[in-house]
C-alpha cells in the first residue's frame, strides 16, 4: 500500500511541476517578447532619425536621442518592479491547490478507495482466517469471514494459480456462499490440473446440478453417470446422480439411485429415512406407485426331487433382449409353490429399472452350493417374453436342468 500511496504523490508533484512551470515559461516568454518590441523601436527611431537629419528634417538630433533613451529606461522595470513581478508568480499558488484538490477529489469519487483498503485488510487478515477454517477447534467462521477468506484465496491465487488444493478451497467456498459462477470457473480450473481426481468431479457436477441452466444440469449427469461406470457403489455419486435426475424429471433413474444407496449404506443410516421419502416422492411424481412384478415359482416332479439341501434360488428378470438382468433377486430355497415380488429396489443398475421395461423375461435357478455363476446340473425355469405394464401376474415352474 505504502508504494501505492508514494506512486500517486509523485504523479501529484510531477503534475503539479508541469503546472508550475508552464506558467512561469509563459511570463518569462511575455516579458522577453517586451523588452525586445522595446529595443526594436528604440533603434529604428534611431535609424528614422538618422535618416531625417542627413535629409535637413531634424535639426536638434542629440535631444531627440536623450528623449528615446528616457523612454526606453522608463518601459524597463527597475529592481522593485522586478521584484513584484517575481513576486507575482505566487499567483500560481491557487491553481496548485486547486490541481491537487480536484486529483484527491476525482480519485476518492471513482477510484475505489474505500474497496481497495479493504481489500488490503482482508490480505492482512487472510492467512488468520484460513488457519481457523483449517482447525477443526476452532470457532466456525461467520459467512462475512467467509466471504473475507475467499477473497484473500482469489487473491493468493493470482500469485499461485498452479496450487490445485487452493482452486478447490474457492470452489467450495462459493458453494457455501452460493456464488455459483466463482464455484464452477474454480472447480474447472482445479480439474485442468488433476483431471482424473473424483471428489472434484462430484463437486463440480454437484455445482452444474444446483445450476438454473439446464445445459448444466445435462452437464452434471453425463460426469456423474462416467463417474458411476467406474464405482457403481460411490455412495455420493449415487446421492448426486438420484438428485440430478430427479431434477431433471428423470424419475426413474432417481428411484433406481436412491434404492441402490439403501442398499449400500447402513440399516441404521440416519438417511434411509430421508431417502425412502424421496423415493416415494418420485414415484407420486411418475405415477408409479406400487408397480410390482407378482411372482408364482413351482417345481416340476423331477426338481422336487433333486432338491438341494441349503440351496440358495436366483431369480432374475430381464427385457428379453439384453441377457443383462434388470432385476434380481436372491432368496433361500422355501416350500413351494412360492409366491414374491419384485420391484424397482431389486434394480441392477440405477437407470435399468423393472419399471421402466415394457417387456419382462423371468428366469428362476436354485444353485446348490450357492454361486451366482450358473454350475452344470443346476435346476431352473425360464418365462416366456410377456408385454408387461406393471400389474400383470406371472409364473414360473422349474423344470429344466443346467447342461
Amino acid at each position: 500500500m505504502s508504494a501505492f500511496w508514494i506512486t500517486l504523490l509523485l504523479l501529484l508533484l510531477a503534475a503539479c511541476a508541469l503546472f508550475i512551470g508552464a506558467g512561469w515559461r509563459q511570463r518569462l516568454a511575455s516579458d522577453g517578447e517586451r523588452n525586445q518590441l522595446n529595443k526594436d523601436f528604440y533603434q529604428q527611431r534611431l535609424d528614422e532619425l538618422a535618416q531625417d537629419e542627413a535629409q535637413g528634417v531634424v535639426a536638434e538630433r542629440p535631444v531627440m536621442e536623450r528623449e528615446l533613451q528616457q523612454t526606453l529606461l522608463t518601459d524597463i522595470p527597475d529592481n522593485d518592479a522586478a521584484q513584484a513581478h517575481s513576486s507575482s508568480r505566487w499567483v500560481l499558488l491557487p491553481g496548485v491547490i486547486v490541481l491537487i484538490a480536484v486529483s484527491l477529489g476525482t480519485y476518492l469519487k471513482t477510484g475505489g478507495l474505500a474497496q481497495t483498503s479493504g481489500w488490503m485488510q482482508v490480505k492482512q487478515a487472510y492467512p488468520a482466517l484460513r488457519a481457523r477454517v483449517m482447525d477443526p477447534q476452532a470457532q466456525p467462521l461467520s459467512m462475512e469471514e467467509l466471504a473475507q477468506l475467499q477473497l484473500g484465496l482469489r487473491s493468493a491465487l493470482q500469485s499461485e494459480p498452479n496450487n490445485m488444493n487452493d482452486w478447490a478451497m474457492l470452489g467450495r467456498l462459493g458453494m457455501v456462499l452460493n456464488n455459483a459462477t466463482t464455484a464452477s470457473q474454480a472447480f474447472e480450473h482445479a480439474l485442468q490440473l488433476a483431471p482424473n481426481n473424483i471428489d472434484l468431479k462430484q463437486d463440480y457436477a454437484e455445482v452444474l446440478t444446483r445450476s438454473s441452466d439446464p445445459q448444466d444440469n445435462r452437464q452434471a449427469g453425463l460426469i456423474l453417470r462416467d463417474l458411476l461406470k467406474d464405482d457403481h457403489s460411490n455412495v455420493r455419486t449415487l446421492s448426486l446422480l438420484a438428485f440430478n435426475a430427479f431434477e431433471q424429471q428423470q424419475y426413474v433413474q432417481a428411484i433406481g439411485a436412491w434404492q441402490t444407496m439403501l442398499k449400500l449404506i447402513p440399516a441404521d443410516d440416519h438417511r434411509r429415512t430421508m431417502i425412502e421419502r424421496s423415493i416415494e416422492q418420485a414415484k407420486t411424481d411418475a405415477g408409479q406407485q406400487n408397480i410390482q412384478l407378482a411372482l408364482t415359482v413351482t417345481l416340476s416332479p423331477q426338481a422336487e426331487k433333486m432338491l438341494p439341501q441349503g440351496g440358495v434360488m436366483y431369480i432374475s428378470v430381464s427385457d428379453g433382449v439384453s441377457p443383462v438382468p434388470v432385476a434380481v433377486k436372491r432368496m433361500p430355497l422355501s416350500h413351494f409353490p412360492l409366491s414374491l415380488t419384485l420391484d424397482d429396489s431389486n434394480a441392477m443398475m440405477p437407470d435399468r429399472l423393472l419399471s421402466a421395461q415394457h417387456q419382462v423375461q423371468v428366469r428362476v435357478r436354485i444353485s446348490r452350493d450357492g454361486s451366482a455363476n450358473p454350475q452344470s446340473g443346476d435346476w431352473f425355469g425360464l418365462s416366456e417374453k410377456t408385454p408387461w405394464d406393471g400389474h400383470q401376474n406371472m409364473a414360473v415352474e422349474i423344470n429344466q436342468q443346467q447342461p
